[in-house]
């Protein structure tokens, strides 16, 4: 039973996880909106939020800390410079997902995930 537990395990691998949620988290940072499957859109945003309050503050800490997340110098100073200040006011919430379609190859349900 996976009662209480704290993530989804996506079928793969802790460093096949770990780094599926760094590249989806760039693609976002970058693109401002992704399309990817529901469940790791779900996953996504729990990462990105995170990533999101800790570069609100904008010190030099805060860059270091994205940073170590994400290892992408434009992910990380894209985030920490121009969307983390538009949510300086805001407790959380800053993506937006929504049921888009389903894949057709698999008839997995897809889901585009954003920035408010």
């Amino acid at each position: 039973m996976r009662h209480k537990h704290g993530y989804r395990k996506l079928g793969r691998t802790s460093s096949h996880r770990k780094a599926l949620l760094k590249n989806l988290a760039i693609a976002l940072i970058e693109h401002n909106k992704i399309e990817t499957g529901i469940y790791k859109a779900k996953e996504l945003r729990s990462y990105i939020e995170k990533l999101t309050t800790a570069a609100r503050v904008g010190d030099f800490n805060a860059h270091r800390h994205v940073f170590a997340y994400l290892q992408n110098k434009e992910a990380t100073h894209k985030l920490v410079t121009e969307i983390a200040p538009k949510y300086a006011q805001r407790n959380g919430g800053y993506t937006r997902i929504q049921r888009t379609t389903f894949r057709r190859g698999d008839a997995s349900t897809l889901a585009t995930i954003e920035f408010v």
